[in-house]
């Protein structure tokens, strides 16, 4: 019996700065690691051409099957996980790169019990979420009673929908509170910019969407990095607070040290549901 063990195959579905970020860590480190690319999706498929090479592209999503990916990473739009979720599921394990999708109850239930059916495993990666893991030990143990997360970012790095991006729009002159309330109302109008809202509240299940409370607020004098603030708060005057800041080029939706965290994500393979 050899003793070299398989490489892990990487289906790749999303090719933005953060999809681009772990194509090259897979074709850079992937070896080290037992790890090669199955495959790379980009709905746009010309972004992909001179950048990966042809053999690597996948053309239609629905053909992911051929490639005999053993994971497959969505980094593209919670719609990827909401419309193909179930079907990844039933082929190879899946990490959820928006977990906002999960938001709808319907997608985590059928994403749950595609899993469960399948024998693979539904991932979330940790991303720019300080602490997850503290989160989460603290409500399997029945004490989180509750958990707030604030994000700050410049105007410019929101992609924001309905009123909330009108709002955005007024706030390049001062700092603008666009939202606070539960995670869950804010997903939809938010999808791409509070992924870490989104996985604080999976890491608190007791408390959910609808009881771990997010806060978004736009600061146009944050040109070049991100803010993350997480409360935690247990029994008996119990409390934790941490401020996360991320460094980030204006305008952009993702901080540059949630690359390398959602890349340790996919080594440790980090939060199940």
């Amino acid at each position: 019996m050899s003793g070299e063990q398989r490489r892990r195959r990487v289906g790749i579905v999303g090719y933005g700065h953060l999809g681009q970020y772990l194509v090259k860590r897979l074709q850079d480190d992937g070896l080290q690691h037992r790890l090669e690319l199955a495959f790379v999706w980009n709905r746009d498929a010309r972004k992909l051409e001179g950048a990966v090479p042809a053999e690597l592209r996948l053309g239609k999503l629905t053909d992911f099957l051929e490639r005999h990916a053993d994971i497959i990473i969505e980094v593209a739009h919670p719609c990827i996980v909401q419309d193909n979720g179930e079907s990844f599921l039933q082929a190879a394990d899946f990490m959820v790169g928006s977990p906002t999708a999960l938001a709808d109850l319907g997608t985590e239930l059928k994403l749950r019990e595609a899993a469960r059916r399948s024998g693979h495993t539904l991932y979330i990666p940790s991303g720019a979420l300080w602490g997850g893991q503290d989160i989460q030990r603290l409500d399997d143990g029945g004490m989180l009673q509750a958990l707030t997360v604030m994000m700050v970012k410049h105007p410019s790095s929101f992609r924001l929908g309905g009123h909330l991006g009108e709002l955005a729009q007024g706030a390049h002159q001062e700092r603008m509170v666009l939202y606070s309330g539960p995670v869950g109302r804010l997903c939809p109008l938010a999808p791409n910019n509070v992924n870490t809202m989104a996985a604080a509240c999976i890491a608190a299940p007791s408390l959910g969407f609808d009881g771990v409370k997010g806060c978004l607020i736009a600061d146009p004098n944050l040109p070049d990095y991100h803010v993350v603030e997480t409360e935690v708060t247990g029994p008996g005057g119990f409390s934790v607070t941490t401020r996360r800041k991320n460094p980030a080029a204006c305008g952009a939706v993702t901080g540059t040290a949630t690359f390398a965290a959602f890349w340790s994500s996919l080594l440790g393979e980090d939060e199940t549901l």
